[in-house]
């Protein structure tokens, strides 16, 4: 059976930013990717009904996995319910990814809902994965930097 991903964090961040990483292209090449990968974001329509396209190129091998979906629900700085869909036809089927925030008094709260994972891939590989690109959304969305 398909695993479901559960996440839960605070983030030291107001929603708008964290909101804004999950949807910008610079942004999610720099955090999404897990330890040991490169990220490139091949196309981004961030509107309901919008698409969007990314790659996680292994920086020691060189292999690719590209992956992309549907944007289903968009509501800024607190809800983002998005589809995704490997490439890869040994990774078969549709996830579905839910992203709820909710402002706290020390920043965002943030849950993340993976519905659908393919069998293959480990329920707690993925946990560590999300645990990885979690920390790197912190450092991109907690400093706060002056111009």
């Amino acid at each position: 059976m398909p695993s479901t991903i559960r996440l839960y964090r605070v983030l030291k961040a107001p929603p708008e930013r964290v909101y804004r990483a999950f949807l910008d292209p610079a942004a999610m090449c720099k955090w999404l990717p897990p330890h040991g990968f490169t990220g490139t974001v091949h196309e981004i329509d961030a509107k309901v009904g919008g698409r969007y396209r990314m790659s996680f190129t292994n920086f020691g091998t060189g292999n690719s996995i590209a992956f992309g979906g549907e944007y289903l629900e968009l509501v800024p700085n607190e809800r983002i319910r998005h589809t995704d869909r490997f490439d890869d036809p040994n990774l078969p089927g549709e996830m579905t990814t839910t992203v709820t925030l909710k402002a706290v008094s020390c920043g965002t709260e943030l849950q993340i809902v993976q519905e659908g994972v393919p069998d293959v891939i480990p329920a707690e590989a993925c946990h560590l994965g999300w645990q990885e690109s979690l920390s790197l959304l912190a450092q991109v969305v907690e400093p706060e930097i002056p111009d």
